[in-house]
């Protein structure tokens, strides 16, 4: 009877509201750009969700770590571990997580394809460390999710209680072993602190070295803290990104011209293999014709060609008045430097 109860509780507080808007993400970028043992954060949407949003002041309601594909993990043995708890195509991109009411499992990276998702990513990961990490959360597969250690996150992270923090409190708790509950944000942070990675350190003056660096209880983790933390990268992409193909607002001559040495800017339909040919101006006056190269002179040749054929006293039948006429016209190139 208490164990139905328990799970009608957990289903009423894990059912996610339908998403009826678009997420504020592009889902396929991310998809293409994560790396093994990216920090993936989720604003979820179920009951529990909200609360754990309230207690934490925070969007970021859930956590994950991202494994890659099964390829991706090198050690033989934990990946037929890994195939035994995900049995799908060893393409699928996975995470794993601590999940209320399943534990922590492994899930497809496509469960969260319609919620609001953000990446934190390890700075100056190597792949070794990398694999390490990886190893950590495969081991943890399995265990069972502690959901009192959210009720006491909730007391100690609240300004206000009717029982004292730190009272009958589990996050204070020293297993000698391996806890067998964790959440989701505890369990990211152990994995990082296997090869003393840090998230958020304490920092205190040491008389010797100058500084040195305490690592934080591991259950009092949020997802926040993961995007707090100035030892991961955050990366974004959002769903209408501005700097999408950013190369295609370059501005770019829309004329065809380009430039063959760097300096000159040229029409790349002439043939930069022959020389350049001048422009051609052809003048017929009656019995003389001759070629004009200097287009600039056209029009004041022509104004004076047209005057020389307006001339009154020259008559077209007299030989003599074709040789002035002739006489006049070679003047006229001579004068533009012509012929």
């Amino acid at each position: 009877m208490f164990r139905k109860l328990t799970q009608g509780i957990i289903k009423w507080l894990t059912d996610e509201r339908a998403n009826n808007e678009i997420p504020l993400c592009d889902f396929e970028r991310i998809r293409y750009e994560l790396r093994p043992c990216d920090v993936l954060l989720i604003e979820g949407r179920s009951r529990i969700s909200e609360v754990i949003k309230q207690i934490t002041q925070s969007s970021w309601s859930h956590a994950c770590i991202y494994i890659g594909r099964l390829h991706d993990v090198d050690n033989v043995a934990l990946r037929k571990k890994l195939e035994k708890q995900f049995n799908g195509d060893p393409n699928i991109q996975l995470v794993i997580e601590g999940y209320l009411g399943k534990g922590t499992i492994v899930s497809p990276l496509e469960n969260y394809k319609h919620d609001h998702i953000r990446i934190c990513r390890p700075r100056g990961l190597s792949r070794q460390d990398a694999q390490q990490v990886t190893a950590f959360a495969i081991h943890k597969l399995g265990t069972d999710y502690d959901m009192r250690q959210i009720f006491d996150l909730a007391r100690f992270l609240v300004p206000w209680s009717i029982l004292p923090r730190r009272w009958r409190s589990s996050l204070f708790v020293h297993h000698a072993g391996q806890s067998t509950k964790t959440v989701c944000s505890t369990m990211i942070a152990e994995a990082f602190a296997c090869i003393d990675f840090p998230i958020l350190p304490v920092i205190k003056q040491h008389e010797e070295s100058g500084v040195e660096l305490y690592a934080r209880n591991p259950r009092l983790f949020t997802p926040r803290d993961f995007d707090y933390s100035p030892y991961f990268e955050i990366i974004k992409y959002p769903f209408v990104s501005f700097l999408e193909s950013p190369y295609r607002h370059l501005p770019w001559n829309r004329q065809g011209l380009m430039s063959q040495d760097g300096v000159n800017i040229i029409d790349p339909m002439m043939d930069m293999d022959k020389p350049k040919k001048k422009r051609k101006l052809r003048l017929k006056n009656k019995n003389v014709s001759t070629i004009v190269e200097n287009p600039e002179i056209e029009q004041e040749m022509q104004a004076e060609l047209k005057a020389l054929d307006q001339q009154s006293i020259l008559i077209e039948t007299s030989p003599e008045s074709r040789t002035t006429k002739t006489t006049l016209f070679s003047m006229i190139l001579h004068r533009f430097s012509i012929g």
